[in-house]
């Protein structure tokens, strides 16, 4: 990342409570893990752009 934005994000109690399950078990941080999963799902979509 070449440049990096803060913000607030205002998550349910449960999707927050996975998140940081999830988190916990790939050894990444709350925040690790929702970059992970937001360039993931970015990379697909973009991968499913390219497909004819």
């Amino acid at each position: 990342m070449d440049e990096e934005k803060r913000i607030t994000l205002r998550l349910p109690a449960d999707l927050h409570a996975w998140l940081a399950t999830q988190a916990k078990s790939a050894r990444r941080s709350l925040n690790s893990e929702i970059v992970y999963r937001l360039e993931s799902e970015r990379d697909a979509a973009a991968a499913g752009a390219e497909s004819p």
